[in-house]
């Protein structure tokens, strides 16, 4: 029963990969939001596959309809559903993952889970077609966080070990140039051949993305068990292939001496700022008002052509398999897009629940 995220800006996802559709109901918006499919939809096509050398060739164009909770194109306060229709739909090349599971894939937990009653088809609950339904949620958060100023960016800095330049030199801009969403463009075409070397030899390759949140309210956040690292790492997690989350230095800091860690305060313009961020703008949980730096490992795609081992879940016998279908070389490009949007749910929540945000925008 895990399909719901929030506490007031409250998620529920719903479909499968290749069901009928995939969605999203938003529960908790204010009334007065101006929306439209228009604003859902630019958000969507971010992520919207084929468009990419790096992406799967499902050609799906993932047109959103709003269902309810909008009127006149404005949000009304009652939940507001919103789906895609899935088009491309092939399910004969995953007959057999019914009883060869895919390394890497969910196929044999889910078996186990769920009896063998769950939906196959490309993954079923746990593809990451779902994820465009975070999308569309993200686009409601995104246009909420900016009525108070805050926003929130993501950037692919690392793809099959090429890293790229950190946040210091992000620019919108140059994210939505190129189809990898990487700042430094030479460190970009790198990155594209890696990519295109991967799918001649039938292999995948993985990545970092990073997230940053700007001009964020001091103060945000709530301890002990709901901090903003805590619920943060809960709805990045939530996107299918990332294995790692860490905020500012994250790992790096466990090779620092506290004199080095630690961010120094000061006043700068009568306001109280750090003179580094290695927090990554979280103290004890919540926010300091330091730009929110969060850094996310994309495990390689694990549909590869590539024979793998197995084992016939009905035989009980070893086998071989080679994964048929159309998948992604590498998904981190169109997880940035994802990336963004579930850090803009998350802290539309938290500035809901303190209070910044109104329940009726006026």
């Amino acid at each position: 029963m895990g399909n719901s995220l929030g506490k007031k800006f409250v998620i529920t996802s719903f479909g499968e990969s290749h069901g009928k559709c995939v969605g999203i109901v938003v529960d908790g918006c204010p009334a007065g939001l101006a929306i439209t499919e228009k604003d859902i939809q630019g958000e969507l096509d971010k992520r919207r596959p084929g468009n990419s050398i790096a992406s799967t060739k499902r050609a799906e164009g993932d047109i959103v309809e709003i269902q309810s909770g909008v009127f006149n194109d404005y949000t009304t306060g009652a939940p507001i559903c919103m789906m895609i229709w899935n088009k491309d739909i092939d399910t004969v090349s995953y007959k057999q993952t019914r009883e060869l599971p895919r390394p890497g894939h969910a196929d044999f937990t889910a078996f186990v889970k769920y009896g063998g009653f769950n939906d196959w088809g490309g993954g079923g609950r746990f593809s990451g077609r779902n994820t465009a339904g975070f999308v569309m949620a993200g686009a409601i958060a995104h246009k909420l966080l900016g009525l108070i100023g805050v926003k929130v960016l993501a950037h692919t800095v690392e793809i099959g070990g090429i890293q790229a330049d950190s946040y210091e030199m992000i620019s919108e801009d140059i994210i939505n140039s190129n189809p990898l969403r990487c700042t430094d463009l030479q460190d970009a075409k790198k990155m594209l051949a890696a990519i295109e070397k991967a799918r001649r030899e039938g292999d995948s390759l993985g990545g970092i993305i990073e997230g940053i949140g700007f001009n964020l309210p001091a103060g945000l956040g709530e301890p002990i068990f709901d901090t903003m690292e805590g619920d943060l790492a809960k709805a990045l997690f939530a996107i299918p292939a990332v294995k790692g989350v860490e905020f500012g230095v994250g790992f790096g800091a466990a090779k620092m001496k506290g004199s080095e860690n630690n961010d120094a305060f000061r006043v700068k313009r009568g306001k109280i700022v750090t003179e580094t961020n290695n927090s990554g703008g979280i103290l004890g949980g919540i926010s300091n008002g330091m730009p929110l730096v969060i850094r996310i490992a994309v495990k390689p795609t694990p549909s590869i052509s590539m024979k793998q081992k197995t084992v016939n879940i009905h035989t009980m016998k070893n086998e071989e398999l080679g994964i048929l279908g159309r998948h992604d070389v590498c998904i981190v490009p169109r997880a940035v897009p994802v990336v963004t949007a579930m850090m803009a749910v998350t802290l539309c929540d938290f500035a809901l629940q303190a209070g910044i945000i109104p329940e009726v925008i006026k």
